[in-house]
């Protein structure tokens, strides 16, 4: 029976709050850890210096050592959220990757109707099973299409997003290919940052919690310019083992 598309969307939203939570405290922990070392260091140098045969009060040593051991719990308060929001682990299943893709399909479709963007699927025959995480990697693709029916076209071409699913006997890789402006230099280097993101609305957490789930399946994922304009962005999954 086919998946209820309300429901499925509802869950892919679920999964997209929940890598996003694990990409904020990744994001964090990035952000703060390096600082928060430093602030450390020099709280212990600076003990150091004091201690010398011209010190300063005990006072002030008491409080440059509470300053050093406070930075170093912060750290280590960092390292547990993030252990807390960054479980990778996965429930994966056996299936081809076209049964993944045909659940999401009346999704993408609704989408692209709101969107006004025509939608094309190509799936290759004779592709390999892979073993994933079906929501998960729904998700992926949900945001990977989502990405793509947003983009800027700099002219009057009719508006069109393809979805690709091809591979060989090792890997099965599903792309998205839109025929917009394509990507900057520099928001090529970052787009699977945490918080980067080129709309003038939104978290910036879609790609980088993509390429974690991703990533977590032992996959990989990246994004190619298109000639005539564009970008098309993938994701590649090992097939299952047999």
């Amino acid at each position: 029976m086919p998946a209820d598309p309300s429901r499925l969307l509802e869950q892919l939203m679920q999964i997209a709050r929940t890598s996003a939570l694990e990409e904020m405290a990744s994001g964090f922990a990035h952000e703060l850890n390096q600082p928060i070392g430093a602030i450390a260091t020099f709280a212990q140098a600076a003990e150091r210096m004091l201690s010398r045969p011209e010190p300063m009060t005990g006072a002030a040593l008491d409080v440059l050592r509470h300053i050093s051991n406070e930075a170093l719990n912060a750290g280590q308060g960092i390292r547990r959220i993030r252990k807390l929001f960054n479980d990778t682990a996965v429930d994966r299943s056996i299936c081809a990757m076209s049964e993944v893709l045909a659940e999401l399909m009346p999704v993408l479709e609704l989408l692209a109707g709101r969107a006004g963007v025509r939608l094309e699927v190509a799936v290759a025959d004779g592709l390999p099973s892979v073993a994933v995480d079906r929501l998960r990697i729904q998700h992926v693709l949900y945001t990977l299409v989502q990405n793509s029916l947003e983009v800027r076209r700099p002219d009057q071409r009719p508006a069109r997003v393809r979805i690709e699913v091809t591979g060989d006997r090792y890997a099965v890789t599903t792309a998205v290919i839109d025929n917009g402006a394509g990507l900057t230099t520099e928001a090529r280097a970052q787009l699977f940052r945490p918080f980067f993101t080129t709309k003038d609305q939104g978290t910036g957490l879609g790609l980088a919690s993509s390429r974690a789930i991703v990533e977590a399946h032992e996959g990989a994922i990246g994004c190619d310019d298109v000639d005539g304009g564009g970008a098309k962005f993938w994701f590649r999954v090992p097939a299952a083992i047999a």
